[in-house]
């Protein structure tokens, strides 16, 4: 049955790779208070948050110091899967925004999948589940309404934060198919937006003004924290397989957004503004790369249809209540959303 959880039997070991990113540490904090898991080991180059004196002295996560850019980590990590006998993995080491060591990031993401993927072949868990984004879809004129997951992985032509992830997703894509026996499944989130996590969105609807591409305004679509958190924890517990998209209630364009947010729109032709983020990139004054400014120039939105009848996940929370608790503020009467009690 598509979506189904395992039935609590007890037992199951769960190794998260990107333990000490935001979705990371909210599924290991889930999978800490539930009874099927009875182990979970959270790779990264850090100790995360849930693990040591935080986490009690009964926990269950153990932490194991993995870095992917490494050239022989795939054989340190098959040893480990098979000696814990995990039957799930978790791959969430990807970032969150882009930065200037593009060489250091592609290792990570793109041949950090590789080294991944080579240590799962020889173990052969019973699920994997990557961590991906809509922006593989890429910002493009001939883009639909709305984004299937049959839709092409355009990338962008100039983004390698972008192009790394279409990278990855292909990878698992060719994985998949050699490894019948393996539940794959790929999560591809639209950008996430709250209170607490911290991306390349949220970093750039923080500042005080903002560029619009004169003669555009894209529908946006972000995924609430929290619901991206849950849909995550959904899809471990789940048997759904292939790529789903995991989006948010509601769109708006771009310059309404804009407006909710208090910010000041910068109004300006593109080929000005594509100069003037080059710049303002290239000293690091702000974090966002020129290619982002495709994605303020063309609509790039997913249909969630496929994660709510596969995986069972609906978004709790609007696009409007998203951006009211990003903000910090109360939402507006008939704004607010049921929110989920606990993961």
């Amino acid at each position: 049955m598509p979506g189904a959880t395992t039935p609590s039997v007890g037992g199951r070991v769960v190794a998260v790779t990107g333990a000490c990113t935001y979705l990371g540490g909210e599924l290991l904090r889930a999978l800490e208070e539930d009874p099927r898991y009875t182990r979970v080991l959270a790779l990264d180059v850090r100790p995360p948050a849930q693990t040591g004196s935080a986490s009690g002295q009964g926990s269950k996560i153990e932490f194991v110091k993995l870095d992917l850019t490494q050239p022989t980590v795939d054989g340190e990590l098959a040893t480990l899967l098979a000696h814990a006998k995990v039957d799930t993995f978790v791959h969430g080491a990807f970032l969150s925004h882009p930065t200037h060591a593009a060489e250091w990031a592609h290792e990570l993401e793109d041949v950090g999948t590789m080294h991944v993927l080579n240590a799962c072949a020889g173990v052969e868990p019973r699920r994997f589940v990557m961590v991906s984004s809509t922006l593989v879809y890429g910002a493009h004129p001939k883009n639909p309404n709305f984004l299937t997951e049959d839709a092409e992985l355009r990338g962008h032509r100039d983004s390698r934060f972008v192009n790394d992830k279409v990278r990855a997703e292909r990878q698992v894509q060719r994985f998949a198919k050699e490894h019948p026996n393996v539940e794959v499944c790929v999560l591809r989130f639209a950008p996430i937006l709250g209170p607490t996590v911290s991306n390349m969105y949220t970093r750039f609807l923080r500042r005080v003004a903002a560029p619009v591409m004169m003669g555009h305004d894209p529908l946006m679509q972000f995924v609430h924290e929290q619901d991206a958190a849950y849909a995550l924890v959904q899809a471990v517990g789940s048997h759904a397989t292939g790529p789903l998209n995991i989006v948010g209630k509601g769109v708006l364009p771009y310059t309404t957004v804009l407006a909710m947010l208090g910010r000041v729109p910068l109004p300006m032709p593109h080929f000005i503004a594509r100069q003037l983020t080059n710049m303002l990139w290239a000293t690091q004054i702000v974090g966002s790369p020129p290619s982002f400014l495709d994605f303020l120039l063309y609509l790039c939105v997913a249909d969630g249809s496929r994660a709510r009848q596969e995986l069972g996940f609906s978004p709790r929370l609007s696009i409007k209540r998203t951006i009211y608790d990003f903000l910090g503020i109360a939402p507006e009467d008939g704004a607010t959303d049921t929110a989920r009690a606990s993961l």
